[in-house]
């Protein structure tokens, strides 16, 4: 029972994770491709994912020689540093504070840069490095994010396999209906993954320090559970400020 639980929430949390870092980069990727041509986009993309499998490479055994408790409590610390800066930016966004992400935006926006550039000798060169810089850097993220969420032995190739799907499900999304995933709904994606990604830190924080959580794996729903009641009131409060206080968000 521990070990299924073990490995869904694993795979659920590099899963959603992996999948909004996936989209924005596709975002990016579609956008050279429409607008330049294909043939940077895939360019900078097989250059990001080679830069990214060499990091793999030659970080990812190092990471064996590190006791597991360390590791535990660094990953576990720098988890939650990243979940809760999702965490709070999905707060704000619930709550009216700062504008909603819209991908069908930032397709257009990054359409008209691209074609302001086309005019130049070097677009074919600008618009693959756009792509090599989105893919890379998400990627870096989606790296994170599978170590993160697998650093208990064991659980690494299901955090993979999670974001391995998550990678294939915005393609084939992608290509079908050939435009900028403005359908899915990212910003209650990064609402769950903040969540997700602070419950697994403050987990493996408390493994670290040799914390023995009630009923172990198990556990990580309690936590998500206190997270998530914490984070509406937190939008609740912060919606009735907005509404009574400043104008309402444009």
């Amino acid at each position: 029972m521990t070990t299924i639980t073990s490995i869904t929430s694993t795979m659920t949390a590099s899963f959603l994770g992996s999948f909004v870092e996936v989209v924005e980069a596709f975002t990016i990727i579609l956008a050279v491709g429409v607008t330049q041509s294909w043939r940077p986009a895939f360019i900078g993309t097989g250059l990001a994912l080679f830069v990214l499998a060499v990091l793999v490479l030659v970080f990812g055994p190092l990471l064996a020689l590190i006791p597991i408790d360390i590791l535990q409590f660094v990953i576990g610390t720098l988890l939650i540093l990243f979940g809760m800066r999702w965490l709070r930016k999905a707060i704000l966004r619930a709550s009216g504070f700062i504008a909603l992400h819209d991908e069908e935006k930032a397709f257009a926006a990054e359409t008209d840069l691209l074609r302001r550039q086309s005019a130049d000798r070097r677009a074919d060169f600008l618009a693959g490095t756009a792509a090599f810089k989105a893919v890379l850097l998400e990627g870096i993220e989606v790296v994170f994010i599978v170590i993160a969420t697998g650093a208990r032995p064991g659980m690494l190739p299901f955090a993979a396999i999670g974001a391995l799907i998550a990678c294939v499900a915005v393609l084939v999304i992608g290509l079908l209906v050939h435009k900028p995933l403005s359908t899915v709904p990212e910003n209650t994606l990064k609402f769950v993954v903040g969540l997700m990604l602070t419950a697994f830190g403050i987990f493996w924080v408390g493994e670290g320090i040799g914390t023995e959580w009630p009923g172990a794996d198990l556990s990580l729903i309690g936590i998500f559970g206190g997270l998530s009641a914490f984070s509406f009131i937190a939008v609740r409060m912060l919606r009735q400020y907005h509404n009574t206080h400043m104008e309402p968000a444009r």
